[in-house]
C-alpha cells in the first residue's frame, strides 16, 4: 500500500520497524556500517511511507518493512469492546495519597469499584484511559485540601460528579454527558477545601494517532472515487 498512497504520514512505531529490519542487515553483513548509519539516519527524518520504502527495498524483507496500510473503516477501533475492559475482580490499587507530594494511577491498570484518594498540599492523577474496571460502575472518592487530583477518563465513558467543594470545586463539565451503550460509569464523589477535583476527557497518544490515520484513510477514499468517477 505504500505505492499508493506514498503521501501518507509514517508513525513511529513504522519507523522502528523499519530500523529493527535495518539492523538484522548490518548483524547479517547485508549492510556495513556506513550504509547502515545513512539508512538509519533517513530512516528517522522519513515523514512519509513514500520515504520509508526505499530504504529496505532491495533487503530480504524490504517489501514488509513499511506497513502496509489498511484503506477500510474499521468501526468502532478507537474505543475497542468495553465488555473486554469490565474484569470483575477488586482492582489493582484501591486508594492513592499525596502529602506535599504526588501519586498517579495510569497505564494498564484495573480500577477498583471504589478508589479513595487524599491530597494535602499535593497532587494525584487518576487515569482510566487504558484502565480495565472492576465493574460497570465505580465510584472515585476524592478529598482534597490545598491540593488538587485530576480524574481523566477515556472518550465514551458516563461521568457523574457528585462532589462538594468549600473555597474550592469539583470540575462539572463532563457531568451528565451521556455513554457509549455498554461503557462503564464513573462517578466523582468527595470534598474540596482550598482544593480542587478537575474531570477532563482525553484520547491516549495512541488513539488520537488513530483516529489521524482513520481521517486520512478517509480522505484518500474520497480522492480514489473522485479519480474513478473521472
Amino acid at each position: 500500500m505504500t505505492d499508493d498512497a506514498p503521501e501518507l504520514r509514517a508513525s513511529d512505531a513504522d519507523r522502528e520497524r523499519v530500523a529493527e529490519v535495518l539492523q538484522d542487515a548490518l548483524a547479517e553483513g547485508r549492510l556495513d556500517m556506513e550504509e547502515f548509519e545513512e539508512r538509519l539516519d533517513a530512516t528517522y527524518k522519513a515523514r512519509t511511507y513514500g520515504e520509508l520504502a526505499p530504504i529496505t527495498r532491495d533487503l530480504p524483507v524490504g517489501t514488509v518493512a513499511a506497513p502496509k496500510v489498511d484503506m477500510l473503516k474499521k468501526p468502532g477501533s478507537l474505543k475497542g469492546s468495553w465488555a473486554d475492559r469490565i474484569v470483575g475482580g477488586e482492582g489493582s490499587s484501591t486508594w492513592g495519597v499525596a502529602v506535599m507530594a504526588g501519586f498517579q494511577r495510569k497505564g494498564r491498570w484495573t480500577a477498583p469499584r471504589r478508589f479513595n484518594c487524599f491530597a494535602f498540599w499535593g497532587g494525584g492523577e487518576i487515569d482510566l484511559r487504558e484502565a480495565n474496571f472492576a465493574d460497570r460502575e465505580i465510584e472515585i472518592n476524592c478529598v482534597a485540601i490545598m491540593g488538587g487530583v485530576q480524574v481523566i477518563v477515556p472518550p465514551g465513558v458516563e461521568v457523574v460528579v457528585r462532589g462538594i467543594g468549600i473555597m474550592g470545586g469539583f470540575d462539572q463539565r463532563e457531568d451528565g454527558v451521556p455513554g457509549d451503550p455498554g461503557a462503564p460509569r464513573v462517578i466523582v464523589t468527595g470534598f474540596a477545601f482550598w482544593g480542587g477535583v478537575g474531570v477532563e476527557r482525553k484520547m491516549t497518544r495512541a488513539q488520537r494517532q488513530e483516529l489521524r490515520e482513520e481521517r486520512r484513510r478517509e480522505k484518500l477514499e474520497r480522492r480514489a472515487e473522485r479519480r474513478e468517477l473521472d
